[in-house]
């Protein structure tokens, strides 16, 4: 099988396979950033600054000098205060040293919650949390993909967070944004990830202190209770367990149908 993605780069399941099997060789994610960074063009990294993006964010500055890996990052408009005001420390910390800034990409064609609202309608997260995902996540990442060029992103995802990302490999193909996806962390847990934040002193979303364990949208986000599952705060209560970020399959219809040549 051969997967073709963006700027006409072949992949096939015999390399996949191969690159998945040597990273779990590897023993850190520094190696496995390493490689990628030498492997893949047109390399970037997406974050909604969780725990995992930050230590991988930090891991890249200490290994690229000059020009860190570029950062994605996807403003629904709903995020809480505290997301945004990280997102502003990580880019002054990180980026403009380097002469570098943040790629942002919010729904197409506006600015603020209450123009979405306004076109939209109020709640539309109730209403229909999928159409929801579509217009704030799915297609402002997959519009960045395209008018970045991108070929391979970087994540913050792990095994340890449960749910369908149990059986997450370090590469994976993303056949719709037509793009590779690299779990750099997959191996780590929630206590290596905070103790590597801690050791560095890296600033993080002040609501981690309040039992925030994963911080998404405002209105789908609550603490996470002792003992459960780190990522138990979000959507509580659905049996949803991804935003649409990394469920694309979700949203084939609608990417799809934006990938039409427009008629005139």
């Amino acid at each position: 099988m051969q997967y073709r993605l963006n700027n006409d780069i072949v992949v096939t399941q015999e390399q996949l396979d191969l690159w998945n099997a040597a990273l779990s060789q590897m023993e850190s994610p520094h190696e496995i950033l390493k490689w990628s960074i030498a492997t893949f063009p047109h390399l970037f990294q997406t974050t909604a600054f969780g725990l995992t993006g930050l230590a991988t964010i930090d891991m890249l500055s200490k290994i690229q000098k000059t020009h860190i890996t570029p950062l994605i990052f996807i403003d629904t408009l709903h995020h809480f205060p505290q997301t945004l005001e990280l997102l502003q420390k990580v880019e002054a910390r990180y980026y403009k040293p380097q002469n570098q800034l943040v790629h942002v990409f919010k729904p197409e064609g506006l600015q603020s919650e209450s123009e979405f609202a306004a076109k939209y309608g109020d709640f539309l997260w109730d209403r229909d949390d999928t159409k929801y995902d579509y217009l704030v996540k799915a297609e402002p990442a997959h519009r960045a993909y395209q008018e970045l060029c991108v070929t391979a992103v970087f994540t913050g995802r792990r095994k340890s967070q449960g749910a369908g990302r149990s059986e997450l490999n370090f590469v994976e193909i993303d056949e719709l944004n037509g793009i590779l996806k690299i779990n750099p962390l997959a191996n780590w847990d929630f206590q290596q990830v905070k103790a590597y934040i801690d050791e560095n002193q890296i600033p993080y979303n002040e609501l981690l202190d309040l039992g925030y364990k994963s911080v998404g949208d405002y209105h789908s986000t609550v603490p996470v209770a002792e003992g459960e599952d780190e990522r138990a705060g979000r959507w509580k209560g659905k049996a949803k367990t991804e935003c649409g970020i990394h469920e694309t399959s979700r949203f084939a219809q609608f990417l799809e149908n934006d990938n039409e040549p427009k008629k005139n």
